[in-house]
Order: C-alpha cells, then structure tokens, then sequence
C-alpha cells in the first residue's frame, strides 16, 4: 500500500480521498528540517505548501518517495533539480487559487484608493480626519497589467466590470486574444507612461526580475498606484521605496516580497505602503481547491501512473519513454533556442517531423517544444503546463508529418511566428545527442553547451578571427565554433559554444563589432 505525508496544513478533505483510494496517509505538519530527513525515507508520496522545504538533503534521503505534490503554484521551496536526478515527479496545482489570487489584487487595488487601513487607524483613534482620507475612484481610471495570462484575465475581467481601461503588457498575449479579453495590448513602456495604477501578473523569472526597476518606476504617471501580488522579486524594493517617500508613487500595495517571510522589510513603515503576508490564495475556497486537487494528483501517480500538472515528467508512457526521451530533449533545446531568439507576442507554434519520428507519438515532442518556446519568459513552464498557457494567450500549436526520408532519419523543425517575424529552427539526433542543423535559411550542424552565443552577421573575410579575438580578450572561452551562410557574401551564423555565461558588457562588445546584425546570449 502506497504511504503519502501530509508535512504541511491541508484541508482535512485531503486525507479523505487518500483514505478513500485505498492509501495509508500521515498528516505530520511543522516538522524541522532534521526531523523531515529522518523520517521521509518512509514513503512514496509528499504533499507540501510552501513552509516545508524538500531541498536536496531532503530528497537525498527519500529513498522510496515517487512524487512531490505541492497544493498551489509557486515550487520556490522544492528542488526540482534535485527531484528529477532522483526520478522523482513534481506536480503543482497551477489553476485552483486563480480566483481568489485576482480578487485580492482587486481588493488591494480599493484599498489603496480609498487609503482604507490609515483611515481605520485614524478613525479607531478618534481622529474623525474625513479632509485627510480624500480618495480616488477606480471607475474610469486606466489599469495597467504586466503579464495577463490566467489571474491576469481574471483580474482584467473584474477590472472592466468596474468600468476601467485596461492596458495589457504580455509578450505571449496575440491580438485575437486581447481582443477577447476587452484589454489593449500594448508594450511596457506605454503601461507605465499611461496607466494610473499598474498591477503584476507574471512569474519571476531572469527577464521579469526588477521589471518595475528604479528607470521603469520613473517613466511611470504622477501619483500612479503599484499592486503586486504575484511574485517578489518583480519590483525594486529599495526604488519603490524613494518613489513613495518622494510622493511620485501614491501608494504601492504588496502581498509579496524579495525575502519571505518578511519580518522585516526596508519597505516597512513607509507612507503610503499597504502590505499583506502573501494571503493572495488564502481564502477557504481556494484552501479546500488545492488540497483537493493535489491529493488526487499524487493517487492517481501512485495507483495508476497518471501524471497531472507535473513541472518535471513528460506525459509519456512507460513502453514509449526510452524512445521519445531524446526527440523530447531535441523539441525542447530547440524550443528554447527559438524562444531566446525572438522578442515580441508568439502568435502561432508549427512543429514539424521528417522521417521516422514521425511514425511516433509526437504529443509530448510538440508539447516539449512549445514549452521551451515558452519559457524564457513564463519561467518554470513544462510538457504539461505549456499547452494550457499556450490556449491563454490564444496560440496557436500545429504539428505536421511527413515520412519521406531526407539526410538525416529523423528531423524536428520549429516555426515560430510573432507579431513582427518567423524564426525557424531545426534539428536532428547524432548517436542520440540533438544537435541544431538549421536556423531559418543558414544551414549549420551544432551540438547543444549550457551556454552560447548566437551571432547574426554578414559573410565578411576576418569576421572570425575579430570575434574570437573580442571574446579571447575578455576571457570568454569557446567550447565548440559553428558556422553556415546562405551564400558567400551573404547572411552568415556563428553558434557558439562557451565556457561561462557571458555578462551583458561583453555581449555589447560582441554586438559592437563591424558586420553584427544581432548577437544573442543563450542558456540551455
């Protein structure tokens, strides 16, 4: 009988469907990390919130555990890392606590307005200030989103309802989808330049870190309104800060923050600063929806092999997995590749098979693809989650075959159109390692490093030599050196495989040289 630990507080509905599926439950909550180790070698399942932390000593002695089922979104406190070495699935509820997230911001957004909890205090005081608490109505006023995938929507839902202009920043949002929503999409600069109040909805990654930075937080409005309750990390704390005491920023309502929990915060104290402890899922409803929702997802794992929401497995069977495992891992990298290389909103995916892959089961390949696409911006996206973000931000996924052999057994091709170009990328498997055989028209043949550099240039004699001098010269050092051109003279690609993650500086060196159209840096 397979044996689950409850480690953090659950609606004790949780228990009654492992009890009701035939499996031996233990509900053991606040444990320490020591006591957490001794103790998880027991068993085959771990249900978790965000207060117990499987981090790599911890997973290192789960000697039985198979899954790890986190009841909400965010899996900062798991190592995934760490669970994939080990074969272990990680699995979140993406979707339960998207209600009650967006009315939080919603609700945080009334606060701020109307200076509810200085108006509290006031008045419990004895005060009776009514001049002081002079408010602003929301009705009519322009709301700015940055990201409006699933709580973004809700929130532009009831932000219309409320009668105000909504302004959507979202590189993954097309046109058609905008239209549905009844939101304008426009670019960030023009969300901060335009809107009264800006709300986030995005998840942290390397390119939403510091997304409200001190320059963006100074294009913003006079007397704008900040809410944030996705994600810390997305505002510079230290710039919001001089915004508020300068009065630029009227107010700035926070659920979240850089360090949680935030017992202690520069922000604290400040005037005009609303702050929450990271209540945006914390109603009844979405408690009982996660716990529900997780611990079906770890039943069905362990009784049957169903894989629901996982961050780290690809939907495959087992008679099929050593088969697809190096096309899934081709579709990926070359997603990626494709998604560092393109800047503006993906209107439509075309995944692409020649030869005999294309007598597999191609889902997970497609899905693989489109989640590398995906997540350079949506960060931890997956073969299970990239579809369904896909589906919110109305793109397009199509997939064609074609048996015919050509030179190679097997290729995938990824054509990814965006709002203002199509970037294509190939790629085949050499003794089961994939490699990058085309970029749109420059054929090429490039193994994968953990970090690259892409350059786009004109076929000029000595453009080598100057670019392995430029990077020879900061110390960068090439691991592999790849090159094709569409003809002499004509457009030319050098894929480069380096040592170390290059720094923006040294990119700008690189992009400075003579003949560079565009230079790219990669991780993969």
């Amino acid at each position: 009988m397979p044996k689950v630990l409850i480690a953090d507080k659950l609606s004790p509905s949780a228990v009654d469907v492992f009890t009701d599926k035939g499996i031996d439950v233990d509900v053991r909550t606040g444990l320490g990390k020591d006591e957490l180790i001794a103790i998880i070698g027991d068993y085959d399942g771990l249900a978790v919130r965000s207060n117990t932390k499987p981090d790599a000593d911890v997973i290192a002695a789960a000697t039985n555990l198979k899954v790890i089922g986190r009841a909400g979104i965010g899996v900062d406190n798991i190592d995934i890392k760490a669970a994939s070495a080990k074969g272990i699935v990680v699995m979140n509820t993406p979707f339960g606590n998207a209600i009650t997230t967006a009315e939080h911001a919603i609700a945080m957004m009334f606060t701020a307005a109307r200076q509810i909890p200085e108006a509290n205090t006031s008045t419990q005081e004895g005060k009776w200030e009514k001049s002081r608490f002079v408010g602003t109505e929301l009705y009519g006023k322009t709301l700015g989103l940055i990201g409006c995938g699933n709580i973004g929507s809700l929130v532009a839902e009831r932000a219309r309802g409320l009668h105000m202009h909504v302004l959507a920043y979202d590189p993954y949002l097309t046109p058609e989808r905008a239209i549905d929503l009844g939101v304008e999409k426009v670019g960030l600069d023009d969300v901060l330049k335009r809107a009264q109040l800006i709300s986030l909805h995005t998840p942290l990654t390397d390119q939403t870190r510091n997304v409200l930075s001190a320059e963006a937080l100074g294009k913003t409005r006079e007397g704008v309104i900040i809410i944030n309750c996705a994600r810390g990390g997305l505002i510079d704390e230290a710039a919001l800060r001089e915004g508020l005491n300068s009065g630029h920023i009227r107010a700035a309502a926070l659920d979240v923050y850089a360090n949680e929990p935030a017992r202690e915060n520069a922000l604290f104290g400040t005037p005009g600063l609303i702050a929450t402890p990271h209540l945006g899922a914390s109603t009844r409803e979405a408690q009982e929806n996660v716990a529900l929702q997780v611990a079906h997802q770890i039943s069905d794992y362990l009784l049957s092999g169903a894989v629901t929401n996982a961050l780290n497995m690809p939907s495959v069977s087992a008679e099929e997995a050593p088969r697809l495992r190096p096309f899934i891992d081709l579709a990926e990298k070359l997603g990626l590749l494709a998604g560092q290389l393109i800047s503006s909103g993906v209107k439509r995916i075309e995944v692409s098979y020649l030869g005999d892959i294309a007598g597999l089961n191609t889902k997970p390949i497609a899905s693989a693809a489109l989640a590398g696409v995906l997540k350079p911006m949506l960060g931890n996206v997956n073969l299970v989650s990239a579809p369904a973000l896909a589906a919110e931000r109305g793109i397009v996924l199509a997939q064609t075959s074609q048996e015919q052999l050509g030179d190679y057994e097997s290729v995938i091709s990824i054509r990814v159109e965006t709002e203002n170009t199509v970037r294509i990328v190939s790629g085949s498997l050499f003794a089961g390692q994939p490699r990058v055989i085309q970029t749109n028209d420059v054929v090429l043949d490039a193994p994968f490093s953990p970090h690259m550099l892409f350059v786009e240039n004109e076929d000029t004699p000595g453009f080598i030599g100057a670019l392995g001098q430029t990077l020879g010269e900061r110390t960068v050092n090439i691991a592999t050196f790849n090159l094709g051109r569409t003809e002499q003279g004509g457009q030319a690609i050098a894929l480069v495989g380096i040592d170390q993650r290059i720094s923006p500086e040294e990119l700008a060196s690189v992009h400075a040289l003579p003949h560079v159209r565009s230079a790219s840096a990669l991780q993969f």
